[in-house]
């Protein structure tokens, strides 16, 4: 295959000069195609409400991946799975696609109840016409925010959801109802980043002994030079199987999550 070298002119003629032209001729191109082109007068309140809300879509599409991880289960489970594999020290095996995978896979099962609920009682009333948008949304996030409470209730960090409102001058909550999902969101995800690092410290401890043991066992040997870490990996290999931890892993993330 031939070598493509990179042009800096070619580029910058491509910026400076391609660009400005196709603009400039759009309208005479779309004039003698009679095709209408209509720019929208902003002056109008109608249409300047439809541009910003055209604009506030697009904005959320763009961020709805990482929205939907930080108000589900995926946060614990990847970072317990990330723990894991450095508790192993199997460098990157297994890699981050079968981890996110996998981790994708139990979010959904660990979620499937809460997005039954918006499916029933907002999406399918808003897409049978029955109610509207914003009763929609309302109906929609009402499962996700009593999920998210469950867990930092169940985990014991009702405290967290105090940082953020403080934070937003906000008078504390009495119940779940009066946080705001500003609020509700970062200390749910506070509380999942202290859970997944307990599970994580639990996790470690027995690979760490196993490191340790190797060690003063090569230490006195005069293996210095020997790396305990190449040592020990085929020994956590052998435990972890023995005892099945993928499936005892796997069980107790799922088994984790309040219902």
């Amino acid at each position: 295959m031939a070598h493509v070298r990179f042009n800096p002119l070619s580029s910058i003629l491509h910026r400076r000069v391609l660009i400005p032209a196709v603009v400039l001729l759009l309208p005479a191109v779309c004039q003698a195609q009679d095709l209408p082109l209509q720019i929208p007068n902003l002056a109008k309140p109608e249409s300047l409400t439809n541009t910003l809300t055209l604009v506030a879509l697009i904005s959320i599409v763009s961020l709805a991946p990482a929205i939907i991880l930080m108000v589900t289960s995926f946060t614990r489970i990847m970072i317990v799975l990330s723990l894991l594999r450095q508790g192993i020290g199997a460098q990157q095996l297994p890699p981050n696609q079968v981890l996110v995978g996998l981790s994708i896979f139990m979010t959904i099962l660990v979620m499937g109840p809460t997005w039954n609920r918006v499916n029933n009682e907002a999406v399918q009333p808003y897409l049978n016409k029955q109610i509207d948008q914003k009763v929609a949304v309302e109906r929609g996030l009402a499962p996700i925010r009593q999920f998210m409470a469950r867990q930092i209730e169940h985990a014991g960090n009702d405290g967290d959801v105090d940082v953020f409102t403080d934070a937003a001058h906000l008078p504390r909550a009495k119940s779940w109802d009066e946080v705001p999902t500003t609020a509700l969101i970062p200390a749910f995800m506070l509380s999942e980043l202290k859970v997944a690092f307990a599970m994580g410290f639990k996790i470690f401890l027995p690979f760490l002994i196993i490191d340790l043991v190797v060690s003063m066992l090569l230490v006195s040997g005069g293996m210095i030079m020997m790396p305990p870490v190449l040592v020990s990996l085929p020994f956590k290999l052998l435990l972890f199987v023995m005892v099945d931890g993928w499936r005892l892993i796997t069980t107790t993330l799922i088994g984790s999550f309040a219902t």
